[in-house]
């Protein structure tokens, strides 16, 4: 064990990890907010966010609910707690292959042989007491327990159960790794959801203001100041962001079955609080340290226990060379009448054999398991040093996200503000015949679509510190 800590931290340092540090908390920003950055460096700081449990991580009392559903009934990690089971029930082989097998045995038979060969011969001429002649044909019966127990000399048995005892752990740890994505999946489509709703009244709130401006125009057509050219131009924006309402509405039901498909529940109406979707603040971050991932990240702790795992397969592989030593062992009453099974110890039964057995010739199966022992080891090394890696890569992706969708989404805020105000100016003008309606138009158009920006933001944001819990090992305790 001690080496494989040592090869963890050499691990690390040969992805050449930095400590990484993130202090973001988020907020609504304003044109005029200061956007503070996610810092990149060392840092000596060894809080960690995935230690917080996700019913403290997550605020939001309607998301937390659809969680705790999720956690009983998702079909999928049910399916993940039968695999563990599984796993329970093979260290149960595995240790009682270690033990003596003992069992009790019962039977009886007919037999009748030639009366001119040897055995029939010697029946013949053989009293079982003065005067009686042997059987002929002859039953047996006989009832006795036995038992049999191959020596674990070269620890071929015990290596066998420490792996299916350590992949055990490993489909626990896999399951906490169905968690941990599970609860990332509820929290992005319900913050999917929650964008949707905002989307969706955006644009309601835009097809009135295009409304408003096309009655305008239609006024003006008819007191000459404006052509039917201008008319159709606002009802075919109108038109369009109609159309735009249906596809969001569908979005949104297809989210909520999304939900209800990770909730293991048909579909229904997913309870949610939409209201204050922009001014929703994630929580603040703590990375820690690059080593913390070895012991927080569910699927490393579970890339590891698949390396002992495969590491013991190979001493059981080479074991299979060496000579095996089996004792077996009977006692109990056999005679050719049931009358007779009572008498002792003439009808008393006893034997117990010694046998050791080495494979000599034609070893090549034993070789070809033993090759694929040691292909699955390295398939596991390779697995381990994959994982660390993607882990140590999504931190630092998702670290970098944070900071870079924060500044972005003060740059939206603030084209969204500049927006809004030129919606009012280009509306004055359009008025007093200092603009055009395409101008109007075209206002309208980029201001909605900033608006919709601006959502979606505020979604990605609220998904990457999802993903950083995720990323950091988070989500599972």
């Amino acid at each position: 064990m001690n080496k494989m800590k040592l090869y963890r931290y050499s691990i690390m340092l040969s992805l050449g990890l930095a400590v990484v540090s993130c202090k973001a908390p988020m907020a609504l920003k304003m044109p005029d907010s200061k956007v503070v950055p996610v810092t990149f460096g060392t840092s000596t700081d060894s809080t960690n966010s995935s230690n917080l449990n996700w019913n403290d991580y997550f605020k939001d009392p309607n998301l937390k609910s659809l969680i705790t559903v999720a956690l009983q009934n998702n079909k999928e990690l049910l399916i993940t707690m039968q695999e563990i089971e599984m796993a329970k029930n093979d260290i149960r082989v595995r240790k009682g292959a270690i033990l003596p097998s003992v069992g009790l045995r019962a039977g009886t038979g007919v037999e009748k042989v030639g009366r001119y060969t040897s055995q029939g011969a010697g029946d013949a001429t053989t009293e079982i007491t003065p005067g009686k002649e042997f059987p002929d044909p002859l039953t047996d019966f006989n009832v006795g327990a036995y038992a049999n127990w191959e020596v674990d000399i070269w620890k071929k048995l015990r290596n066998s159960k420490k792996a299916a005892v350590t992949r055990y752990l490993a489909t626990v740890e896999g399951k906490n790794f169905v968690i941990t994505n599970l609860i990332s999946e509820v929290a992005d489509s319900y913050y999917e959801l929650l964008a949707l709703d905002s989307q969706l009244e955006i644009v309601k709130q835009n097809i009135q203001l295009q409304q408003n401006a096309l009655e305008i125009v239609k006024i003006q057509k008819e007191a000459s100041r404006a052509t039917e050219l201008a008319v159709q131009k606002f009802q075919a924006e109108v038109l369009a962001s109609k159309s735009m309402e249906f596809k969001i509405n569908q979005k949104i039901v297809e989210t909520e079955n999304t939900i209800n498909f990770l909730l293991g529940r048909y579909p229904e109406k997913i309870t949610r609080d939409s209201a204050a979707f922009l001014n929703l603040l994630p929580a603040s971050i703590q990375s820690g340290i690059p080593s913390q991932l070895l012991a927080n990240r569910p699927d490393i702790k579970q890339a590891e226990l698949d390396l002992t795992a495969a590491k013991l397969d190979v001493k059981v592989a080479r074991a299979e060379f060496y000579p095996s030593l089996d004792i077996s062992a009977a006692f109990g009453l056999q005679a050719f009448k049931t009358s007779y099974l009572t008498k002792f110890p003439e009808s008393l039964l006893y034997n117990l054999v010694g046998d050791v057995a080495a494979p000599l010739i034609n070893r090549n199966a034993i070789k070809a398991e033993f090759a694929n022992a040691n292909v699955r080891q390295l398939q596991a090394l390779y697995n381990y040093d994959r994982t660390i890696l993607n882990a140590y890569l999504e931190v630092s992706n998702q670290l970098a996200n944070i900071n870079n969708l924060e500044k972005s989404y003060a740059l939206k805020g603030q084209q969204v503000k500049s927006l809004n105000t030129s919606i009012s100016v280009a509306n004055d003008l359009f008025k007093s015949a200092r603009a055009d309606y395409f101008e109007v138009l075209m206002t309208q158009r980029d201001a909605l679509d900033a608006k919709l920006e601006l959502v979606e933001t505020k979604k990605d944001q609220l998904n990457a510190f999802v993903q950083i819990y995720k990323a950091l090992g988070g989500g599972w305790k």
